[in-house]
């Protein structure tokens, strides 16, 4: 499905981090190559054997706060989650023509929140390496609320912590889930990201409108008389 965003009735952008403002490749390296082979080392497994003990870990949680929670990581496991994170850092990198659309949305007048699930711990790595955190108003995560982006009652929560008018608000995620519980939650425009890892597939075709990258929503005209 194609973008055909109508910036006239958009006051609020809600924005979320990995896999749409940053390439998702990290965090796919980092959960499913790097983790297992330290996984590896420390517990004398084959990577094979390392990889399949993982998965099922990481499928238990799946899309509940604990996924996203270093500190969860890192009791589990018996390793130092943020440290690892630390050691392929080098791989966090912004996807194309994010930066300038965040500096035309920000002076355009309209409200610019990130709202993400990452743990602050990645939330600030990520932040430092790539300088992002300064074109936004608010910078929210899903474990300041209690719960991940996932769940209908985050978006409750967010309209407390940060109010804003649903049917006036643009949403960009790529986690179709997320998306899903905000179309249920009214706001109005929701868009995701064609390829959230610029190193795989792109996704197959989904309900909702899809960009290649933020280049695609330029210009962002300006929301004040």
């Amino acid at each position: 499905m194609e973008t055909d965003l109508d910036w006239a009735g958009v006051a609020t952008v809600l924005l979320d981090m990995d896999g749409t403002l940053l390439d998702l490749h990290f965090d796919n390296y980092f959960w499913l190559e790097h983790v297992p082979q330290r996984y590896a080392e420390r517990h004398g497994l084959e990577l094979g054997e390392a990889r399949r003990e993982l998965r099922g870990r990481y499928r238990a949680v799946e899309g509940t706060l604990q996924w996203y929670c270093i500190d969860f990581w890192s009791r589990e496991l018996g390793m130092d989650i943020a440290a690892l994170k630390h050691e392929v850092s080098h791989k966090i990198a912004v996807h194309a023509r994010v930066e300038p659309f965040l500096e035309a949305v920000r002076r355009s007048g309209r409200r610019l929140v990130l709202v993400t699930n990452a743990h602050g711990g990645s939330l600030d790595l990520k932040l430092a390496k790539t300088g992002i955190g300064r074109h936004f108003h608010r910078l929210l995560s899903a474990h300041q609320l209690g719960m991940p982006k996932e769940d209908p009652r985050f978006w409750d929560a967010l309209t407390r912590a940060e109010p804003y008018r649903p049917d006036a608000t643009l949403l960009v995620d790529d986690n179709l889930a997320v998306l899903r519980c905000a179309a249920q939650a009214g706001i109005a425009r929701l868009l995701t990201m064609r390829r959230p890892d610029s190193r795989a597939q792109a996704q197959a075709a989904s309900e909702f409108p899809a960009i290649d990258d933020f280049a695609q929503l330029l210009p962002v005209p300006d929301l004040r008389p």
